[in-house]
């Protein structure tokens, strides 16, 4: 039989491995939490206590109709389904798959890419400190283990995933102390108009999350630093949107500017990138259906950063595009349905793109001691200093200031390294070109390595 190996099971993996699985495959699911949901729809462990709709708000229906969906699958032996598994690589034909036990060559014969996202960060001094987190790092501890990371925590970036953070801890009774978002409310306002005319009640519910914010949020601010002591952060300094300096006293920061797509498998996969200026980030190229060429398809955040809704309806393209490619009949009803629906996503998706830039100038303004590499302890000014030698190449600068070097392998300093490169070479963060991705694509001990084992 057909084996097709799909590589994340949040909305858009969960919705691929249903197509597939009604059309008599058996698709194999491998994906890194204990139990299938994704970022979004992430599951907290047996026991938890805490119900849906305080875990998801509005989205808990749809949260528990997919994890239902999927858990049957599995049951039923529909799915061959790998929790608490990453693929770090591949080798021709054959996902390299880290587990408890070791290291798993699993051959394939088509392979679907549904890797969702990961925060989008912009460096600020004082960044590096213990106490420093994403926004996706706090959305994970409250929703896997009910934790709130502090008792005066200030968020702070732009994006939806500001808001609804915020309001998730709020709903926790988790204390707030400030968010802050680099958004211009200008800025917001042209971009809300064009999420509202694509997804109206969407829009409403986001536009009502913010209200119940109140006096904690603030728009169009500059961030200036994070002041820390020896029990981590306790202020953050920064200008309002009239330029007049603030501080708001804390104990907990997090940050995150949306989100960028998790491209690493697709990159190690051969897949090829497109600069997107709208995202202002490299993303996979793609037909409209996901496919990407030789036998791999991508669907969800890691190809189109479309939100949950997208990501199932991109899950089931793909599942489809498989399937076609495989023979199989696929009804046009459901597809032209499918395709009319993506197509509103992304004009919302667009909106929020404009509503909330990447906050290009206060990167590129960075002092010299300001912490660019987390991983590596890279400073602005090391990167510059290292401008006259490597030229204005991503790769090059990675080869001689180590930026990007680290464990997460420039995730998360590659877009702020780029804006910098541009700042000193007089060009644009596109012309610095993308990282290459090294296997493995996630810290692996060696002794898992030294023990593989091939699955035909």
């Amino acid at each position: 039989m057909t084996r097709v190996l799909i590589v994340g099971a949040g909305p858009a993996g969960m919705r691929a491995a249903e197509t597939l699985s009604n059309a008599g495959l058996v698709p194999v699911v491998v994906d890194e939490a204990a139990r299938a949901g994704g970022q979004i729809y992430r599951r907290p462990p047996e026991g938890f206590t805490r119900p849906g709709e305080k875990l998801y708000g509005s989205e808990a229906g749809k949260a528990a109709a997919l994890h239902r969906m999927f858990d049957a699958l599995v049951r039923a032996g529909r799915v061959d389904y790998r929790p608490h598994s990453s693929v770090i690589g591949f080798s021709g034909n054959e996902a390299l798959l880290l587990g408890a036990e070791g290291t798993t060559a699993i051959a394939h014969d088509l392979l679907i890419l549904a890797t969702g996202a990961t925060d989008r960060l912009a460096p600020v001094p004082g960044w590096q400190q213990a106490g420093v987190y994403s926004l996706g790092a706090a959305q994970v501890a409250l929703k896997s283990q009910g934790v709130a990371l502090g008792r005066k925590i200030v968020l702070a970036g732009s994006g939806p995933l500001l808001t609804l953070v915020a309001r998730q801890l709020r709903k926790a009774g988790a204390g707030l102390a400030g968010v802050l978002d680099t958004a211009p409310l200008a800025a917001q306002a042209a971009g809300g108009m064009r999420m509202a005319a694509a997804r109206p009640l969407v829009t409403a519910r986001g536009v009502a999350m913010r209200a119940g914010l109140g006096r904690l949020y603030r728009a169009g601010v500059t961030l200036q630093s994070i002041a820390a002591g020896a029990d981590g952060p306790n202020a953050v300094h920064w200008r309002d949107a009239w330029g007049r300096p603030r501080t708001t006293p804390c104990d907990t920061v997090a940050l995150g500017w949306h989100l960028q797509a998790e491209t690493a498998l697709a990159d190690l996969a051969g897949v090829p990138f497109d600069w997107s200026a709208t995202w202002e980030q490299w993303l996979p190229r793609t037909d409209d259906a996901g496919r990407a060429g030789r036998g791999i398809y991508l669907a969800g955040d890691g190809l189109r950063l479309l939100g949950a809704d997208g990501a199932e309806i991109a899950g089931r393209l793909a599942a489809r595009a498989c399937l076609a490619d495989l023979g199989h009949d696929i009804p046009a009803g459901d597809e032209a349905s499918d395709r009319r629906r993506m197509a509103r996503m992304r004009r919302f998706a667009d909106g929020v793109a404009r509503a909330f830039p990447w906050p290009a100038q206060m990167v590129a303004k960075l002092p010299d001691d300001a912490v660019i590499c987390r991983c590596e302890g890279i400073t602005a000014g090391e990167l510059r200093a290292t401008l006259p030698l490597s030229g204005p190449e991503a790769n090059r600068v990675k080869s001689l200031g180590r930026v990007g070097m680290g464990r997460c392998q420039g995730r998360y300093c590659q877009r702020a390294g780029a804006e910098l490169i541009a700042a000193g070479a007089g060009t644009t963060p596109e012309a610095a070109g993308r990282l290459r991705m090294q296997p493995p694509v996630r810290p692996a001990p060696i002794a898992a390595l030294c023990r593989m084992v091939r699955e035909d």
